[in-house]
């Protein structure tokens, strides 16, 4: 399967579009990679960009400016979408950075490209929607995840999301995105390993 052919395949998943439905957007739609460490998204600016990966993992983190301590907030994978959603979706200043934490390439659609879609087709306006209610719930699920449940189980549901994830990313950054200690991450994948 090309890259082009994953990311019609991930939007046909996501919001039903058809194949004439992606024959709309395919002018719209060009590849970019990144080095390791490099910005999807800066913090203040706004994100006017959507991103399908086609290989690599980023991250969205700010940064504690008493102590300087980066804290992880959202992790994207591969065959995943990254964008600030917020940002993106209200056109406003982000509020915290996306960056590359392995070598990385998308397949991105500007905010121009993807608003005009949504005048001209109605599967593209209800994949809008079901954007504007993916980034509320992504964000949901991450509120609630740190009130409702323990670090394990943010932990089961990380490798559920991710699966690929402790190949790729050192774990300083998942104990970051978890909310723990790194030895408690380490007692926990024990735990779970039997071992």
């Amino acid at each position: 399967m090309t890259e082009i052919e994953k990311l019609a395949f991930a939007l046909n998943q996501f919001a039903g579009l058809t194949e004439e439905d992606f024959k709309l957007s395919s002018d719209f739609w060009l590849p970019k990679d990144y080095r390791k460490g490099d910005f999807f998204n800066l913090r203040a600016t706004v994100c006017t960009y959507f991103g399908f990966i086609v290989d690599g993992v980023f991250r969205s983190y700010t940064i504690d400016e008493k102590t300087g301590e980066e804290k992880n907030v959202f992790l994207y994978s591969a065959h995943g979408f990254v964008v600030s959603f917020k940002s993106f979706i209200n056109q406003i200043p982000c509020d915290y950075y996306t960056q590359a934490l392995t070598d990385a390439s998308i397949i991105y659609i500007r905010y121009t490209d993807l608003h005009s879609l949504y005048q001209q087709s109605h599967q593209w306006e209800k994949f809008g929607r079901l954007l504007a209610q993916e980034a509320f719930n992504v964000s949901m699920s991450r509120i609630e995840g740190f009130i409702l449940k323990s670090p394990e189980e943010r932990y089961l549901d990380l490798i559920k999301q991710h699966p690929d994830i402790f190949n790729n990313v050192p774990l300083y950054h998942i104990s970051s995105y978890l909310g723990i200690q790194g030895p408690s991450l380490s007692r926990i994948r024990k735990r779970i390993s039997g071992n």
